[in-house]
């Protein structure tokens, strides 16, 4: 199954049959001083900083978030935006919980983006796929509810099926919809992992979409978070996920080695072509 996303002049294929796709997941203000100062100075060369690192890393898309208080969110996600999209012809991943943003992102945004996310809560449904049907883009859906989050692979993939027949009601197409079986921290249950794989393995087999993972979140609180990262990556790339919103600086060399691995890179040339631009970058 394939989800296209689309720039000014590029497109990227999401593919459950093709190579890993990395979102870039570094525009991103938690934890970020730096750059909450640039969004509520309205000053954007350090998020034009964040994109370039992340698109020379091997980031395919990049993932645009602006939610911090006090500022007017609307407007400083179409500005972003329109900052990204002026400098780098890439595909865009937008990233709120808010359908105004949305929609003043989608609105500046060139091609076809990504709407980074809706869930199964009546609440996001409701509010979240009009924008996404409005604006003719595919949307991550996230395996919560209104009862929150489940440690049951069975009741989140319930939450993918209602997540999938609620937009297809609303004439999203399937292909469009990207689902997350969410990665949670091993550090507070040590079965998360476990759930997260035995969650994808029934959404594979049911509905059979392109399924992310926010890659780091099963690492938090744990020393060496890095090895970890990999060694998930290395278990869901095969089982299933076709695209993460993760660092590129530091796991896209992973990446290129699973899907070397994996049979899908003819004559190790991604991997090679990747190794070759990290040894130009580092001089």
């Amino acid at each position: 199954m394939q989800t296209i996303l689309k720039s000014k002049s590029n497109s990227v294929t999401i593919d459950t049959d093709g190579v890993f796709t990395i979102i870039g997941e570094s525009i991103n203000p938690t934890r970020r001083k730096k750059l909450i100062a640039a969004y509520e100075e309205r000053e954007y060369d350090f998020v034009l900083e964040l994109a370039k690192s992340q698109i020379e890393a091997g980031a395919d898309i990049l993932d645009i978030n602006v939610g911090i208080p006090g500022i007017d969110e609307s407007q400083v996600m179409g500005e972003v935006v329109t900052a990204v999209s002026e400098a780098f012809d890439v595909p865009l991943c937008l990233d709120s919980p808010n359908p105004q943003t949305l929609a003043a992102g989608l609105r500046a945004a060139p091609g076809r983006p990504l709407v980074n996310s809706v869930n199964g809560e009546e609440k996001a449904l409701q509010a979240i796929l009009p924008v996404v049907k409005e604006f003719g883009v595919p949307v991550i859906g996230l395996v919560i509810d209104d009862n929150g989050i489940s440690m049951d692979p069975e009741k989140r993939l319930s939450i993918a099926a209602k997540i999938i027949e609620r937009a297809g009601q609303m004439g999203i197409p399937i292909e469009d919809i990207v689902i997350d079986p969410l990665a949670m921290a091993v550090s507070a249950d040590h079965n998360a992992g476990l759930v997260t794989l035995r969650t994808m393995a029934l959404i594979q087999e049911e509905f059979g979409v392109n399924m992310t993972l926010g890659a780091s979140n099963v690492s938090f609180g744990l020393p060496q978070r890095q090895i970890i990262n990999q060694a998930f990556l290395a278990l869901v790339i095969p089982n299933g996920a076709s695209c993460a919103i993760t660092n590129a600086v530091r796991l896209t060399s992973t990446i290129r080695a699973i899907d070397l691995l994996l049979g899908r890179d003819e004559y190790s040339m991604r991997y090679i072509q990747h190794y070759r631009s990290m040894q130009k970058r580092n001089g």
